[in-house]
């Protein structure tokens, strides 16, 4: 009889799915809303392979085409199933939103309810009045967790922590500024209460994150006015130096790694603060983009190859042994075969640890989009994208060779198979390289995921390390 049951259930009640695609940073959003629905009497479940939930909230990305494609692709989906009557209410939230909401109401109404990236409180009390747990009213004072508390979907001994949002770089191609709006730093203080709040919680590993990091704190302090497209002016006081310095000196933090830092402008204290405290893991994630002084020009990155290429010295001899890893684009408006071989020459000198490519994509209210034309085959961009990335395997390949005989401190992630899988202090989760750990045959136990081991590398492949503890 139970079996039958069963079977006749549409979804189940009281419990929301969340699909979160995009950045880390989307996923940060989520982890809040989740938080705040759970204190409203929800079950939330995230990334479900099999959604069953009778709500499904689905946390978009708008920042390039194949994102956009892929979000709106997920909406249509679960609004089959909204008609199949497997799903009662349908809500999209995020920056596809923020962006496009007038036009996704128009051409998806099998979406109940929409929301950006600024109204997640405004979710929370639609869906905290007269549902999921009765006896919690709507109002915001009833939502008794700190606003920076979530429900965490990363394994529990590493998180993201966002510092900012938004960006004023304005780079050409780049539509962040258009969903995000103007970078805006939170307070230190608040900042600080996350993180022993996270160290509570049992995280031991914090990917710090924003659109721009270089810029944390500008906003904080007097500024010279800055309007799209200027070179930033001068500020009075970089703020990241002394946060990362006081997050490092937080008791329970074992590794603190740092993402999405801007070359113009960049606060060269930070790399003070890196050789210093051995937590603060030797690892930055820097988008440069690109590196001839023409397209470093068209693509209004603020900077020339001289000055980035000084940077990128000063940060390897300040912090000896860092780990750099950067984001490259082929195809902007204007790259000649010329741009390109000299990229591909840079990419061979500079033999970056780790390294992505993408394509232009034409967005809409981009700089680029109503002042270049899209010039550059799409054929040509994928080829291009494809060329750089083969040099860059050949590349990893022969770094990652410098590693076997050493020993090195590994976070154990995960048991897979034989395997106790792992990252290094020179390893971002999910887009990184990952060290295999034999697991012990003998009596001892083997690490649990999310303990640290010293491993021995015994073997180096092109974008994992395998290795004994030791």
């Amino acid at each position: 009889m139970s079996h039958l049951i069963i079977e006749t259930l549409k979804y189940r009640e009281g419990e929301i799915d969340f699909i979160t695609l995009g950045c880390s940073k989307n996923l940060v959003d989520a982890e809040r809303v989740m938080r705040q629905l759970e204190g409203g009497g929800w079950k939330c479940v995230h990334d479900a392979a099999d959604p069953q939930g009778e709500i499904c909230v689905i946390n978009t990305c708008g920042f390039i085409g194949d994102a956009k494609e892929e979000s709106i692709n997920m909406i249509l989906r679960m609004g089959e199933r909204k008609k199949q009557g497997k799903l009662r209410k349908l809500i999209v939230m995020g920056c596809l939103s923020e962006r496009y909401r007038a036009e996704l109401e128009a051409e998806l109404p099998e979406v109940d309810e929409y929301y950006g990236k600024f109204d997640f409180e405004d979710l929370t009390l639609s869906l905290s009045q007269g549902e999921g747990n009765q006896s919690i009213p709507n109002n915001r004072s009833n939502l008794s967790c700190a606003s920076y508390e979530r429900k965490l979907t990363t394994p529990k001994h590493y998180a993201y922590l966002k510092i900012s949002e938004g960006c004023n770089r304005f780079c050409s191609y780049c539509a962040i500024p258009l969903i995000t709006g103007r970078h805006t730093s939170r307070p230190k203080e608040e900042i600080l209460d996350e993180v022993r709040w996270l160290v509570s919680q049992g995280v031991k590993e914090l990917n710090v994150i924003a659109q721009d990091l270089s810029s944390y704190g500008l906003d904080l302090s007097p500024t010279l006015p800055q309007g799209e497209g200027e070179k930033p002016g001068v500020r009075d006081k970089h703020l990241l130096p002394e946060l990362i310095d006081e997050i490092a000196q937080v008791p329970g933090v074992a590794w603190i790694r740092l993402h999405y830092a801007y070359p113009t402008d960049f606060p060269e204290g930070l790399l003070d603060v890196m050789a210093k405290h051995e937590n603060v893991c030797k690892y930055l994630d820097i988008a440069l983009q690109h590196c001839t002084d023409h397209m470093l020009g068209l693509m209004r990155r603020h900077i020339t190859r001289a000055e980035q290429d000084a940077l990128i010295r000063k940060i390897r001899e300040k912090v000896p042994g860092i780990c750099i890893r950067t984001t490259l684009l082929v195809g902007h408006p204007g790259e000649t075969e010329e741009d390109f071989e000299e990229l591909k020459a840079w990419v061979k000198e500079m033999r970056f640890e780790r390294m992505g490519c993408f394509a232009y994509s034409d967005e809409e209210g981009t700089y680029a989009n109503r002042h270049y034309t899209d010039d550059v085959p799409q054929d040509v961009k994928e080829a291009r994208a494809a060329e750089l990335m083969a040099i860059q395997q050949e590349i990893s390949g022969e770094l990652m060779q410098r590693f076997v005989g050493r020993t090195e401190r590994v976070v154990i992630d995960r048991e897979e198979g034989e395997y106790l899988v792992g990252r290094t202090q020179y390893d971002s989760p999910e887009v990184d390289c990952e060290v295999l750990v034999e697991r012990q045959k003998t009596k001892v136990e083997s690490p649990k995921p999310g303990e640290f081991v010293n491993v021995l590398i015994t073997k180096a492949e092109e974008f994992d390390l395998y290795g004994i503890p030791c």
